[in-house]
């Protein structure tokens, strides 16, 4: 068998060694459950209008604090390090408890039980905080609360909630929302 020939056949094998290269390859790992959720998080203050004297001062950053239980870890502070809000950065910091909460902007909140969820909850309540939950929490919900369905993480806003405190949340994100609690009008 002539050199060329050898190659004209080694070409021909090509598209299909190719094929059979791309098949073995493992698919692109999805991202997880608290990926997604953390990519979430910081973005939600795009989309939330502060009263006066709550949204931070012009070189300071907004607070996003995670109050109770850190399910995120480094993907929050990854996530958060990514973006700017009005040409603000977000600081994220880590409570144990809602001591020390009054400086926060968003909040995750989880408790180690149910309860103590709903007992941070409670006393966030009437603060300018928007208050972010999952159902790994617990049935009690923050102003967005997180939740699978199909297969794909979405969540749920309580307008209400948020209007109680004078926070506004932008008609855009209420359109992404699974569903919402209107605001009384």
């Amino acid at each position: 068998m002539s050199p060329a020939s050898l190659l004209h056949g080694l070409l021909r094998l090509l598209p299909g060694l190719l094929l059979l290269a791309l098949a073995a390859a493992p698919a692109p790992a999805q991202p997880t459950e608290a990926a997604v959720k953390a990519a979430f998080i910081p973005k939600f203050a795009r989309y939330v209008q502060w009263p006066p004297g709550a949204q931070p001062g012009p070189r300071q950053a907004f607070q996003l604090c995670v109050i109770g239980r850190d399910p995120f870890g480094p993907l929050l502070d990854q996530a958060a390090a990514s973006e700017l809000i009005e040409g603000r950065a977000v600081a994220v910091r880590r409570l144990a408890s809602t001591e020390g909460a009054a400086g926060c902007h968003l909040a995750f909140v989880r408790g180690g039980t149910p309860q103590d969820t709903a007992s941070f909850l409670l006393a966030l309540r009437g603060q300018p905080i928007l208050t972010i939950t999952d159902g790994r929490a617990g049935p009690q919900r923050g102003m967005i609360h997180f939740t699978v369905a199909a297969g794909r993480v979405r969540f749920f806003i309580d307008e209400a909630a948020a209007a109680e405190t004078r926070l506004a949340i932008s008609s855009r994100l209420l359109a992404l929302a699974l569903g919402v609690r209107q605001r009384r009008t």
